[in-house]
């Protein structure tokens, strides 16, 4: 099975500690059985690739969510 594009990228304005934001930007994708979320910066750099859990994966509120954690706590750490 190819990849296929679940969401295609999208502007995210995310808040970080201290009212202070990041900007990114995000797609969801399947490959496979596998659903990621990949977070790039607003310079299109790579920020992380995420595998999503099975309930998260077609849940839009859920990715904005993602988002913040990954940025605070994986990427951050």
């Amino acid at each position: 099975m190819a990849r296929a594009t679940i969401l295609d990228w999208t502007d995210a304005q995310v808040l970080m500690k201290r009212d202070q934001h990041r900007d990114v930007k995000y797609t969801v994708y399947r490959d496979g059985k596998k659903h990621f979320l990949e977070i790039r910066g607003a310079d299109e750099k790579p920020i992380h690739t995420l595998e999503l859990p099975v309930g998260m994966r077609l849940d839009k509120s859920s990715y904005e969510v993602l988002l913040r954690y990954v940025l605070l706590d994986v990427v951050a750490a």
